[in-house]
């Protein structure tokens, strides 16, 4: 293995490359466009594209891809080579700056929610230099936004963009009044990511983990993550070969892969990265989980990204580590020694405090899908309301704000931890909650209601665009104040007394803490994807959004729509796929198991007719009363599934999956489970939950 500095971008055309291989003037031309959004001309760009072609060649690359990320919730390419014909009837290596710049991708498969029409198929490709080109296999691929033939953005890309820029904007104008010097404010983040890994082996044995990601049956093991002996227990040899190859890929392509550990449940891991701008950081995490699959593949694993791909442990998330900064690297969440005296920071924590207040729903909505659904508010994630916690030094300071208090400071405390050859540092002031949908952790925040295979486009652009807004406002008033002292002052305390209701630094697992918040203190609990999705289009929420130009009110309705639509999808799936094991896989094999027992209850009889047959007749009755009862279960599931198509809308369609669908499913789980349990595991038709959590080595 090369040494990780050797390593690590070694097919990225980063800066370092783009610094050797163009000449001065492009190179500063470029940079420019990247750091300030200055318009690139076509000689640059034809520069570019010759030494990115060149070095993309050299590496081994023999086409190349506008690599772009579509409302799919996945990645897009398609690949072209860069063989051009020459006269003498052979090929020359040719790349442009006109197909640098601009791709022109089928768009009429790709959801749009009604932005057009199926017949119009018309989509283009738009080269984002903001972020670095990277080989993947033999493709150069070049990170690019997606829009329609009339402009609207058919991507995650473009709105992330457009928040990045609005925040960046208002951020500027709050730092123009501190006398902060600053030429860009960028977000930064570093999404932390959950996955568990089976052997390939057992899942290709389970329609559900095939069609769906997750299973859909399993009666509980013997032993699950009770014992709390998996989480940063000893990685286990197979594992640790896929997390060594997992990381030299990451590396090779820039990606800032940092931390890995054992998680809590079972087979479940995490792989965190250093934070970085949060238009590369998504990027970087939606290349992040494709090469966890792929990787997995070549070591007899599948790596599972769906948030509860498990019943009755620990689902996956993805922790979303947010901050701002100046580009000259100041962030500005950061307390420093003295945070009742650092005016500048109080206002722009204020402004995420007002944001998360103002805009909870946006926030609930950017996690929204049917797999989150199922891991929010159980025991390993935040619940599905947002609150935010501060920790005590910081609540100490804005309520001695709020009551024009004296504030006496948190001294540090060293600790004493009873044993002298041990080190001594000092305590932090303040402890972590791992509870709480959104904490501050000493500079940033962490944003912990995402689930594992969200894309982490959505929560940023709700998150910049609603403290953009936050920051408008106190811009102007701020820049129309005669006194600035005084009117930022009352702002900062205005802002706490109207929203502190959404600081909570308890046990946000405590179903009293539930009650409070929507019964005291009016907070939304927003427990499901149709509870949530429909607020999208509320007025406040469409005016900030289209305002900011995040987005235009047409591509919110989209979003709404094709949500929605995904969610309805994704659990008709899931119901069908039910009805398809019960009918083909667990009916017959109760019914074998039960007629192998009555041939065996016989079979004693017949050579002794004392023997005693208890144990065979209550099973055989048992297995045959749970049997009708799935038969049973599964019609009616399959009536729901039909009633659907009277659905008078897809908001309809979502209630409907969510009333009556949903417990359909779950009855028919239950019975299902409890017949595994009493079948003999050779009949039974696919891998059990013992197996597949604990079947890694």
């Amino acid at each position: 293995m090369k040494m990780v500095t050797d390593l690590f971008g070694s097919l990225v055309f980063d800066d370092r490359v783009m610094k050797s291989r163009l000449s001065a003037k492009v190179y500063e031309s470029l940079r420019k466009t990247i750091d300030e959004g200055a318009e690139l001309n076509l000689s640059v760009a034809n520069a570019v594209a010759e030494a990115m072609k060149e070095w993309a060649v050299e590496n081994g690359a023999t086409h190349y891809t506008h690599w772009f990320q579509p409302l799919t919730g996945i990645t897009a390419e398609k690949h072209d080579s860069f063989i051009s014909p020459s006269p003498d009837g052979r090929v020359i290596m040719d790349f442009s700056g006109k197909e640098l710049i601009k791709g022109e991708p089928d768009a009429s498969s790709f959801p749009s929610g009604g932005l057009r029409a199926t017949f119009e198929a018309r989509g283009y490709t738009a080269w984002d230099p903001t972020s670095y080109s990277f080989i993947k296999g033999k493709t150069l691929c070049i990170p690019t936004a997606f829009c329609s033939y009339g402009g609207e953005a058919l991507d995650k890309k473009t709105p992330l963009l457009r928040s990045m820029e609005a925040l960046n904007r208002q951020a500027l104008r709050i730092l123009k009044l501190f006398g902060t010097e600053a030429k860009y404010v960028h977000t930064s983040v570093g999404p932390e990511q959950e996955y568990f890994l089976v052997p390939k082996e057992l899942f290709e044995k389970r329609k559900d983990l095939i069609y769906t990601g997750r299973t859909l049956f399993g009666a509980k093991p013997p032993k699950g993550q009770e014992m709390d002996d998996h989480y940063f227990g000893v990685i286990k040899p197979s594992v640790e070969s896929f997390m060594t190859e997992l990381n030299e890929e990451l590396w090779k392509l820039g990606i800032l892969a940092k931390t890995q550990h054992n998680e809590v449940a079972p087979a479940q891991h995490e792989l965190a990265p250093i934070y970085t701008t949060t238009n590369i950081a998504t990027d970087h995490n939606q290349l992040t989980m494709e090469i966890m699959q792929k990787v997995a593949a070549r070591h007899g694993l599948v790596c599972l990204l769906h948030e509860k791909p498990f019943a009755g442990v620990n689902g996956s998330g993805k922790h979303n580590n947010w901050s701002m900064a100046t580009d000259k690297g100041v962030n500005l969440l950061s307390p420093g020694e003295t945070p009742y005296e650092n005016a500048q920071f109080l206002l722009f924590l204020c402004s995420v405090i007002k944001a998360v207040d103002d805009y909870q729903d946006l926030l609930r909505i950017s996690v929204a899908t049917a797999g989150n659904d199922h891991r929010l508010g159980a025991n390993e994630a935040p619940p599905a309301v947002v609150s935010m916690f501060l920790g005590d030094e910081l609540n100490a300071v804005l309520e001695a704000i709020e009551t024009d208090a004296p504030y006496t400071g948190a001294e540090k405390t060293q600790m004493k931890l009873g044993v002298d050859v041990l080190p001594k540092f000092n305590r932090d002031t303040t402890d972590r909650n791992r509870t709480s949908p959104f904490a501050f952790t000493g500079n940033k925040f962490e944003f912990r209601m995402l689930g594992s295979s969200n894309s982490i486009a959505c929560a940023n652009i709700m998150l910049n665009a609603a403290v953009a807004e936050s920051l408008k406002i106190y811009a102007d008033r701020l820049e129309k104040a005669e006194d600035f002292e005084t009117e930022l002052h009352n702002m900062i305390r205005k802002t706490i007394k109207d929203h502190k209701r959404i600081i909570f630094n308890g046990n946000g697992y405590d179903d009293e803490w539930i009650r409070e918040a929507t019964e005291k203190r009016g907070l939304m609990n927003l427990r499901t994807t149709p509870d949530a999705l429909p607020h999208l289009l509320d007025k406040k929420n469409v005016d900030m959004l289209t305002t900011h130009k995040v987005f235009s009110e047409a591509e919110l309705k989209s979003r709404c729509d094709i949500t929605l639509e995904n969610y309805c999808k994704t659990v008709v799936i899931e119901a069908n796929t039910m009805v398809e094991m019960v009918n083909k896989e667990i009916l017959p094999a109760i019914e074998n198991y039960a007629a192998h027992l009555a041939e065996g209850a016989n079979k004693k009889k017949a050579l002794l007719s004392s023997a005693e047959d208890t144990y065979e007749t209550e099973i055989v009755a048992k297995l045959s009363k749970l049997a009708n009862q799935i038969y049973e279960y599964k019609k009616a599931l399959s009536a729901e599934l039909v009633r659907l198509g009277d659905s008078e809308s897809i908001i309809d369609e979502g209630y409907r999956i969510r009333d009556n669908v949903l417990p359909r499913m779950s009855e028919l789980r239950a019975s299902c489970d409890e017949a595994e349990m009493i079948t003999a595991e050779s009949f039974w038709p696919f891998p059990t939950y013992g197996e597949l959590l604990f079947g890694v080595r």
